[in-house]
């Protein structure tokens, strides 16, 4: 089932907050999103302008227009800005009684001064009671406790404890605003307090975080996921997020978060990563099927022992690349990339090393200049982390030599003097593992930000260019 969840809450026209950022949080987790707005606010990245309360009345209808028409699975409540909004909003509550309330108690801004006066902050915590999990912030915590806001774990921790009980709720305890290189955050119900542990990320950029994790959590109860689980999947999801909102370059001040992170990779664009540096490395292509090894590997009249050098370098070279793309594997964020990388991996070690040693003795191999400065970039793309740079350089020899092998299938008789090697280079399983290296490489171009791309251009370029040195090397030799 796809979960229908209708935010309600205030306008963002920048797209960070407010119903804009529950809408792309709803989408995020697969459901169905729906907005009822509650204010119009004129913000940007730097600050509010000015709100716009529309009559109460405008809001019961917009309520009353979903309700009567559709199957409501979750609702999440965010900003609300008056006794009189905060009691419209909860007697339509009374009168339709959705299954999930998630409420999001707008009530301190970032600069810490309080948004409601004091009788909408009792219509708030009465509020808290229509709820199934109430997502305070710590100053917020506070004031529906009406206590300083807490410094501590502890204190918070107590704080929350105090909320669930008073109100009858579930609170989500949030420590995004403690100190510390960690950021937990809890459940607290009437059993205890159940922690999910997370990392801090260091970034400025952390606009409209609280609305995205309601609604996220709004979104993953209407999926059947009972409260602690839906938050250590909301966690990695808003963690993931905080780490890509870099590269959205939103605003001047503090951007948003970027909520559609875990689907970027798999948005098909139309283009192509991988083809486009293909195409753009076309010179160094043309300079590999010019050069006087490889021309003379495809007639038959290349020289016995340049081959038989050019296949101990290849040894030397699979050795290396071997343990490049077990790396790759290591670095892999999905269990089947892993399995492609570590497969391949296995394939260099065993079917294409069984080739060469039937070919040259290995004992005693070493490395040729241009062998080396291959192995020592790709090793070099390896140990600097990057996912996405690494598999930008393993990919050229897959590609390169797949496009050699496709082009000289069928031109050589069974009799040509390197019929089995030529025959490996088209070998139609390789050619699969290509294509699916080249979709990888796609896929992390995708979520890529524009530095790291041209990261990945340069090292796929790079290893395009040590191909053809590589290639060069046996007739250059001396």
């Amino acid at each position: 089932m796809i979960p229908r969840v209708l935010s309600i809450a205030g306008t963002d026209p920048t797209g960070g907050a407010g119903i804009h950022a529950d809408l792309k949080s709803i989408a995020a987790f697969g459901g169905y999103g729906m907005a009822v707005v509650t204010a119009l606010v004129a913000q940007n990245t730097l600050g509010v302008r000015s709100v716009h309360v529309p009559p109460t009345t405008f809001l019961d209808e917009q309520l009353r227009a979903v309700s009567d028409d559709v199957t409501i699975d979750a609702v999440k409540i965010g900003m609300l800005g008056s006794t009189e909004v905060i009691s419209t909003v909860d007697h339509w509550l009374t009168a339709t009684r959705p299954p999930i309330v998630v409420l999001d108690p707008v009530m301190v801004a970032t600069s810490g001064d309080r948004l409601l006066d004091a009788d909408a902050e009792d219509a708030v915590r009465a509020l808290c009671r229509r709820a199934d999990l109430v997502t305070p912030n710590l100053p917020e915590l506070a004031v529906l406790v009406r206590e300083p806001r807490a410094t501590t774990w502890e204190a918070a921790v107590a704080q929350a404890r105090r909320l669930a009980a008073t109100a009858d709720t579930v609170v989500l305890l949030k420590g995004g605003h403690l100190d510390g290189e960690q950021s937990p955050d809890a459940i607290v119900d009437s059993a205890g307090v159940h922690p999910v542990k997370g990392r801090r990320v260091d970034t400025p950029h952390t606009h409209g975080t609280g609305c995205s994790l309601s609604s996220a959590m709004a979104t993953l109860a209407a999926h059947g996921l009972p409260w602690t689980e839906a938050l250590a999947r909301a966690k990695r999801w808003l963690t993931g997020a905080l780490e890509h909102a870099e590269a959205l370059h939103v605003g001047r001040g503090n951007g948003p978060i970027d909520h559609l992170h875990e689907l970027r990779p798999h948005i098909d664009l139309g283009g192509s990563w991988s083809r486009e540096r293909w195409d753009a490395t076309a010179s160094i292509r043309a300079d590999v099927d010019a050069c006087g090894f490889v021309r003379g590997l495809a007639s038959g009249t290349l020289d016995r022992e340049a081959f038989a050098w050019y296949l101990g370098q290849d040894l030397q070279y699979l050795r290396e690349y071997a343990r490049v793309l077990a790396r790759a594997a290591a670095l892999a964020p999905t269990v089947e990339e892993q399995r492609f990388w570590a497969t391949a991996s296995v394939s260099c070690l065993v079917e294409e090393a069984a080739l060469h040693q039937s070919h040259v003795d290995p004992a005693g191999l070493e490395s040729a200049p241009a062998t080396r400065a291959y192995t020592d970039h790709l090793h070099a793309a390896a140990a600097a982390g990057s996912y996405a740079v690494l598999v930008a350089a393993i990919l050229p020899c897959f590609v390169l030599y797949t496009d050699i092998g496709v082009r000289w299938r069928g031109t050589f008789d069974a009799d040509h003097p390197y019929a089995d090697w030529l025959t490996a280079y088209g070998d139609e399983t390789f050619a699969a593992s290509s294509a699916e290296a080249a979709r990888i490489a796609d896929a992390a171009a995708r979520a890529a930000s524009p530095p790291l791309r041209r990261e990945m251009a340069a090292a796929y370029d790079r290893s395009m260019e040590r191909e053809l040195a590589f290639f060069e090397a046996p007739l250059e030799r001396t």
